[in-house]
């Protein structure tokens, strides 16, 4: 079965390494922060000033004053450091982030992102993505593998505004995991639970590379 946005995030958790500083973008990436492992020593950063990010409150212990990039109310670890928005750009672009995960609209083969704006449709502004997509030393898109047409994301080429080229290193949907290739195409390296690689193949409309046994997902 496909997995849901928090066995995507929980998948996710699993790519984080000990002293890692992570960068979480809105949507399905800022669930990220509640599978942390409890054995490893991570720093998440949010763009809007804050080092040290916990995971999202209990229902009534939330405090307005704490939010991240996407306004949602969090927690702060012990240790943690609150600063203005310049600062933290500054951290970003001097490639001081070992990981950034991000949603998208649309990934291509090749590594291009698109996740900020539809055309004809009001955004608020691009954010951080521009500058994390240019820095990071490692992205990772967390996102839906079709749309709610059932028309793939995962695609030859973006048809959407760009937000970054060639720049994404592994994507993870509700029905696999797959690493963008330096010479371009999708490489398919694990699938959900009970989801089969010719449905995965049907759902790409990139270049899907399927080499050898496709093992299912493990959340262990």
């Amino acid at each position: 079965m496909p997995l849901s946005k928090e066995e995507i995030a929980k998948r996710i958790a699993k790519e984080i390494k000990d002293g890692y500083y992570v960068n979480l973008g809105i949507g399905i990436p800022t669930l990220v922060a509640n599978y942390i492992p409890k054995n490893i020593n991570v720093v998440l950063q949010s763009e809007n000033g804050l080092l040290g990010m916990g995971p999202f409150p209990f229902e009534g212990e939330e405090d307005a004053d704490l939010i991240n990039a996407g306004k949602q109310t969090i927690t702060t670890l012990p240790g943690s450091s609150i600063f203005d928005s310049a600062m933290s750009f500054g951290m970003i672009r001097a490639q001081k982030v070992d990981l950034t995960i991000l949603g998208a609209m649309e990934v291509s083969e090749n590594g291009d992102i698109a996740n900020w704006k539809i055309p004809g449709k009001m955004v608020k502004g691009m954010g951080g993505a521009m500058d994390l997509v240019a820095s990071a030393k490692n992205i990772i898109v967390a996102m839906q593998h079709v749309n709610k047409a059932g028309e793939s994301k995962l695609l030859s080429k973006c048809t959407l505004p760009l937000t970054g080229v060639k720049c994404i290193k592994k994507i993870v949907t509700e029905i696999a995991v797959l690493a963008v290739l330096p010479e371009g195409g999708f490489q398919l390296l694990e699938r959900a639970p009970g989801v089969s690689i010719e449905f995965i193949q049907q759902s790409t409309a990139g270049k899907l590379i399927v080499e050898g046994e496709i093992p299912e997902m493990n959340f262990d």
